[in-house]
């Protein structure tokens, strides 16, 4: 197969779909790589290190679009990307539709096949393509929502883990899974005084178990929602339901019960995010304030840290990669459940619940899949 990585063009996107690594082991399996030239620069990988591992390195993202049977990316194709896009060409990449209507609509227009990162499903329910890019932004969360508490940010003033005499920051962190575990960890090791809230009384009870003393587990609905919002100094969104739109847990009306200088952090914001007045931001401009409220709101918050979440997320990806580009889509879909449940997007029709949700679309529960 003819495989294209493109650089990232979304506003301080750093990262690379591919390692050197990873065409290494693509050459291995007698597929052809196309990358474009600096894609991997913000990641620390140079062209000269994808030539040696046997790519082609080609000049503009028009060639690299142009020649591949199958697109593998980390975001989302942003508007400029769209006439690019071949019918049935394979993109392999985090799309989060169920945020974006403009870009659900191209798609289907386009005719491509949409295989998205965020809903590649195991048995047990888990999603391993997320995992690990959740792992980085609920660890950053913190870092971020830390340094935004500065005074000259805009924040309280307030050091997250106090000093002797001095009481720790309050952080409310909402959701239990990936984001919020490793959120609640961070903010826990800098001292900060932590509660988190879940709906499920069997993950509070895991929570409980492994968390250290200074974080308590509550459970997770609008009253004590109200009750602590009311306290905290930094509230980390972490709300995922897998496909479709985060709730709004809290609402602009409850801005007016936080203290000022609170700053909240929406790690969900690209599934719509779970406080309403959340709307993406960018690494250049990552902040607003409403209500002297402080809102971080970067939608693509492990960009950041492009060298450590590139080897992360490419530790994940690459054996799916491989699959597709062995057997192709439908044949890979076919043989492998956990790959199905992450076709969103197939011969212009849409194949996941939640984004057909999201937009009142047309849902279509099965495709044949012509050459399985």
């Amino acid at each position: 197969m003819i495989i294209g990585v493109p650089k990232e063009i979304k506003n301080n996107e750093n990262r690379v779909a591919l390692t050197p690594a990873g065409v290494s082991e693509m050459k291995k399996h007698g597929h052809t790589v196309y990358v474009q030239a600096t894609a991997g620069l913000g990641s620390g990988f140079g062209d000269d290190e994808y030539a040696n591992a046997g790519a082609v390195v080609l000049g503009t993202i028009e060639e690299v679009y142009a020649i591949a049977e199958m697109i593998i990316k980390v975001k989302e194709p942003i508007a400029s990307e769209y006439p690019l896009i071949k019918k049935d060409q394979l993109l392999f990449t985090y799309f989060h539709f169920a945020s974006s209507e403009p870009l659900t609509h191209a798609m289907l227009e386009k005719g491509a096949v949409c295989l998205a990162y965020e809903t590649v499903e195991k048995t047990d329910r888990s999603l391993p393509l997320l995992v690990p890019m959740s792992e980085v932004a609920g660890r950053m969360a913190i870092q971020q929502g830390a340094k935004y508490l500065e005074k000259p940010l805009k924040g309280r003033g307030i050091l997250l883990g106090g000093v002797p005499g001095v009481p720790p920051a309050k952080v409310l962190v909402l959701g239990g899974g990936i984001v919020g575990t490793q959120a609640a960890k961070m903010a826990a090791g800098l001292g900060a005084q932590v509660t988190i809230m879940d709906l499920s009384l069997p993950r509070l009870r895991y929570l409980d178990d492994i968390m250290p003393a200074n974080v308590n587990t509550e459970m997770s609905n609008h009253y004590n929602i109200t009750k602590a919002i009311a306290t905290a100094d930094l509230i980390v969104g972490a709300v995922l339901i897998p496909g479709a739109k985060a709730p709004h847990l809290i609402t602009r009306d409850m801005l007016k019960l936080m203290r000022p200088g609170t700053v909240v952090v929406d790690v969900a914001v690209d599934q719509g995010g779970c406080i309403e007045t959340c709307t993406p931001t960018t690494h250049e401009n990552p902040t607003f304030i409403i209500d002297d409220i402080v809102h971080y709101c970067v939608a693509n918050m492990p960009g950041a840290v492009p060298y450590t979440s590139t080897l992360a997320l490419t530790n994940a990806t690459l054996p799916y990669a491989v699959q597709l580009a062995n057997k192709g889509w439908e044949k890979a879909c076919n043989e492998n459940k956990e790959l199905k449940k992450g076709l969103n997007i197939a011969n212009g029709k849409i194949l996941y619940k939640g984004v057909a949700e999201a937009w009142n679309l047309p849902f279509n529960e099965e495709i044949v899949l012509a050459n399985a």
